[in-house]
């Protein structure tokens, strides 16, 4: 029995110790022989919980244990971008096939850097403030700030050249600045002030962008079942959105889908810069095979790493998936420590929990001047397809934006199977104002069209199903049409192919209006005595083709399409 702090009680992730002096909440433990790593989470009197980030195969009563005296924290630095990470952020890449409790312990690796001042000693600097680049950090800048809470006169700045991250490249009022940083991953980093969000989020995927779309620095729930295609969405996300630095989390997700996204975003030539889309990319993978307890580490790891970015400046997507894994790590150490269960056994805090994560986003001024913004898209994947169970129903609370995928648009193999009717934006009016500044003021117009045609063919679906298309008059016979290539013409979209993978706004702008013009020149022709049936004959394939006939940032042959089919409906006048 070991005579200083000693384990009491181990229950798979969870482990008591007792004996442990002066310890703090959040406090960081080295448990047993190995020092696996663990954060506190209750103090008991003499007794402290501490949840393990690692197995606890072998860990024992009367281990030593022993507070490290610092939080859990995220290894900050140039080895970000490009690179694979567990959930405590530690690289997985050139790691053994399966981490062991010493792998990976200490975090990236030195390196060397080229080193390039921006500052001289004698300046005179404050928090957020560039004191030099690291021109080959990867494809982005990668800017050394002054760290927050550090301010002063610049003592001495290393002459430019090859330095190593983990050497002192300034000082600062005595206090040297190192190419790398530390940072509690449960603390949010400090901002001069948060700003209205109003530039768009493009994603190349036009049922988002055009009907349900986000700005910078928003939140968006992505809810679906098993198959719904969360995450391929998710993936054409992460490869076509306008961010600039992408975080993608996959939080207890399985591994060969992680190992898809990796490889994918290796072979993907970024459009912005050139370079391999993966070297500004960042992967967190804590799959379903790791540990539990690190799964609900990696999705602070994450938000922390993407703050760091945005500090810089930059604009950032974290992508989440998914939400619903995390929780269930809550849950299960929840039951563990005896926490009083609320909904479905979820922990009485998930609510708190899940608003403290998304409030993490939003569109800043750094403490440096710069504006950046740190945009989350959570995954949530509900048991069942029930979008009425705790996570699904309290992440809707929170989040600025839904896009619901649908099972049946799935199976019908429609994608992305985003349901027009469960999906929403709080983003859509602010967005109306900015593409109107920005030289297309019919776009709020162009979108409550689409919307409400979307909406009346459904219920003219219906209605059709009970009583036959044949029953209906010819102007609800056209809106059973213009829904119908809408969705198929515009709304649905092949990740496979080069033409359709992803698609400008200004694309999808001239598609949308296709379909409409045409709506509109049935309605004209039906007013003037053409029967339905005979513009139901004509043939729309000049329509439904047009999305993968034409690139994905031009116009002229959707125009030239649009022309095709009109004087095909005017012919039957």
């Amino acid at each position: 029995m070991s005579a200083g702090p000693a384990v009491a009680r181990v229950s798979g992730p969870l482990v008591e110790v007792r004996g442990l002096s002066d310890v703090a909440m959040s406090e960081v433990v080295a448990l047993g022989a190995h020092g696996i790593p663990g954060e506190v989470v209750a103090l008991r009197g003499p007794v402290a919980t501490v949840q393990a980030y690692e197995y606890t195969g072998g860990l024992a009563v009367g281990d030593p244990a022993s507070a490290l005296g610092r939080p859990l924290s995220a290894r900050l630095g140039p080895h970000l971008l490009g690179g694979v990470f567990d959930g405590l952020l530690r690289p997985l890449l050139d790691a053994p096939t399966w981490l062991t409790t010493d792998a990976s312990r200490a975090g990236a690796a030195p390196v060397d850097v080229q080193w390039a001042p921006r500052v001289a000693a004698g300046a005179r600097v404050s928090a957020g403030e560039i004191l030099g680049i690291l021109p080959d950090g990867g494809p982005l800048e990668h800017r050394v700030l002054v760290p927050p809470g550090l301010g002063g006169t610049v003592e001495w700045v290393a002459p430019a050249g090859t330095r190593r991250v983990d050497e002192a490249l300034a000082s600062v009022d005595g206090i040297p600045v190192l190419g790398i940083e530390d940072w509690p991953v449960r603390r949010p980093r400090p901002v001069r002030e948060r700003l209205e969000a109003a530039e768009p989020l493009l994603t190349g995927q036009r049922v988002l962008d055009a009907l349900f779309p986000v700005t910078q620095g928003s939140t968006v729930a992505v809810p679906g079942g098993f198959g719904t295609g969360k995450t391929v969405l998710l993936q054409q996300i992460a490869k076509w959105c306008t961010a600039e630095v992408i975080v993608y989390i996959g939080c207890g997700e399985r591994g060969n889908e992680m190992a898809d996204v990796l490889s994918e975003l290796r072979e993907l030539a970024d459009p912005t810069t050139g370079r391999r889309l993966a070297e500004r990319t960042v992967i967190i993978a804590n799959t379903s095979n790791m540990p539990m307890m690190a799964r609900e580490a990696s999705i602070y790891s994450g938000i922390t790493v993407a703050e760091y970015f945005r500090d810089m400046g930059y604009q950032v997507v974290v992508i989440a998936d998914s939400t619903s894994r995390w929780a269930e790590a809550l849950r299960e150490f929840g039951s563990r420590s005896g926490a009083l269960p609320a909904e479905e056994g979820y922990p009485a805090v998930l609510p708190s929990a899940l608003a403290a994560f998304y409030e993490r986003a939003g569109r800043v001024t750094t403490l440096g001047d710069q504006q950046g913004s740190v945009t989350i898209i959570g995954a949530v994947s509900p048991p069942g397809g029930d979008l009425t169970e705790p996570v699904t129903a309290h992440t809707e609370r929170f989040v600025r934006a839904v896009w619901g995928l649908d099972r049946d648009l799935a199976y019908a193999r429609h994608y992305p199977a985003v349901s027009w009717s469960g999906s929403f934006s709080r983003d859509v009016d602010k967005l109306g104002v900015w593409h109107a500044g920005h030289g297309d003021p019919d776009w709020a117009v162009r979108r409550s069209r689409s919307v409400s045609l979307l909406a009346e063919a459904d219920r003219l679906g219906d209605l059709a199903a009970l009583v036959g298309v044949n029953a209906l008059p010819g102007h609800e016979r056209v809106v059973l049409l213009g829904g119908r290539l809408l969705r198929e013409g515009v709304l649905q979209q092949s990740a496979l192919s080069a033409h359709d993978a992803h698609c400008s706004m200004a694309k999808t702008a001239a598609l949308v209006d296709l379909v409409l013009a045409v709506v509109d020149t049935c309605e004209e022709l039906v007013a003037q005595g053409v029967t339905a049936a005979e513009i139901e004959e004509v043939d729309f394939s000049v329509v439904l083709r047009a999305a993968e006939a034409c690139p994905p940032d031009q116009t002229g042959p959707v125009l030239e399409r649009q022309q095709v089919v009109l004087d095909l409906l005017r012919g039957l006048r």
